[in-house]
């Protein structure tokens, strides 16, 4: 077996960079982060692989800043899978591609069953990618030589795997569509930070009073505060079921937080008083968190019905009629629009229902060229064939 070496120092980068700057074609990049083991979503590994150069797998702590290797490949195109999920951690480093080639979309566009790496390729190109270190811990040092071979070859394949489907867009007339999707990719903003991020807790809606409310949320930051200073990963200090197990029973001791049988986590029992100390000071609050969320979140579509009965039939007429678009298109429905642009445009639907204004509001919302000349006028359709139903009801019943 080929014995995989991690670059670490100044001199192999150097080397690496010199390599790299000699091949041809696109460059397949991925990263390797600990998540669900650190706090931090930062890069543990970075591979990158070119044709007439190799492949380089550098350890990003010790090397730090990667704008030399930037300088070098950032005007090329980079070939990743699922580039949404690596493009923060490579940009930390100094990694920013002005292009990509995301085969994961492409095989999303391509209507493909299953588009994880290893189906994808094996589907492609017939070979068989284990992902057996998928969800390894890779701030491990020494990285064993099975992960490091692993990752090589999530990187070796890409290229040719991008041929191949780039030849399989142009056969469906989707090259164009596709060309978009990649670019939203790269310049799509990052999200804002949540105003109330405490309300991610797992179960929270199972919490119902505002007091219970203020007990978790003094909970979560607590353990959000010290699972940072650590660069742990919070679910690893105690789990958030035990958090909403707590602001459930409202312990009103040290001890009954103790004897609470639900609240379990490696750091459940040696860091009690900070733990006790959350939830005296959830018990005592006077900023008491309101039952609902803040912001402009809008209702769970199964609650529209009740709440807003012609966003309601409006959401589910376009639905249906855009699920026969993706069907023809043979892709995703998700993908052909973004659910939360169509339920946004069918919660408050522009004044004039015509193609011009429905296509400005999903634009509005973010939806690229290709899907707006694919759905706009769908749109526009069911939007008016819901309201003449509700109309038509309406009138039977009068």
């Amino acid at each position: 077996m080929d014995e995989f070496q991690v670059i670490d120092t100044a001199d192999g980068f150097e080397r690496a960079i010199d390599a790299i700057a000699r091949g041809r074609g696109p460059v397949a990049v991925d990263a390797e982060r600990a998540s669900g083991f650190k706090y931090s979503q930062r890069a543990y590994l970075i591979q990158v692989y070119r044709r007439d150069s190799g492949t380089f797998l550098f350890d990003p702590p010790p090397i730090g800043d990667f704008a030399p290797l930037e300088s070098v490949i950032g005007t090329e195109e980079w070939v990743l899978h699922a580039a949404s999920q690596d493009l923060a951690c490579l940009r930390e480093v100094g990694l920013d591609p002005e292009r990509v080639f995301d085969t994961e979309l492409a095989a999303r566009l391509l209507g493909m069953p299953r588009v994880g790496l290893g189906t994808v390729v094996e589907e492609l190109l017939g070979i068989h990618l284990a992902k057996e270190h998928s969800a390894a811990d890779w701030s491990t040092r020494p990285l064993p030589q099975s992960w490091l071979k692993y990752a090589a070859l999530d990187v070796e394949l890409l290229v040719d795997l991008r041929d191949r489907l780039e030849l399989e867009l142009d056969r469906t007339h989707k090259t164009e569509l596709a060309l978009q999707e990649f670019d939203s990719v790269v310049h799509r903003m990052p999200k804002a930070p949540a105003a109330e991020p405490w309300r991610r807790l797992s179960g929270i809606h199972g919490i119902r009073g505002q007091r219970n409310l203020a007990v978790a949320r003094e909970l979560w930051l607590a353990r959000d505060s010290h699972a940072s200073a650590l660069d742990i990963a919070p679910g690893r200090l105690v789990p958030d079921a035990s958090i909403v197990a707590a602001a459930k029973a409202l312990p009103q001791s040290r001890r009954g937080l103790a004897d609470l049988r639900e609240f379990t986590g490696r750091a459940s029992r040696s860091e009690l008083d900070r733990w006790w100390a959350a939830v005296e000071t959830g018990l005592a609050s006077e900023e008491l968190p309101s039952l609902r969320a803040k912001g402009d979140a809008l209702p769970p579509p199964r609650a529209w019905a009740g709440r807003n009965p012609p966003a309601d039939a409006r959401l589910r007429q376009a639905r249906t009629a855009l699920a026969d678009v993706a069907e023809t298109l043979q892709m995703p429905l998700e993908n052909l629009l973004t659910p939360e642009y169509l339920r946004r445009v069918a919660w408050n639907p522009p004044e004039d229902l015509g193609i011009d204004a429905v296509s400005a509001a999903l634009a509005a919302q973010g939806a690229r060229p290709w899907q707006i000349a694919a759905t706009a006028q769908t749109i526009v359709d069911a939007f008016v064939s819901a309201e003449q139903s509700l109309r038509d009801a309406e009138a039977d019943a009068s």
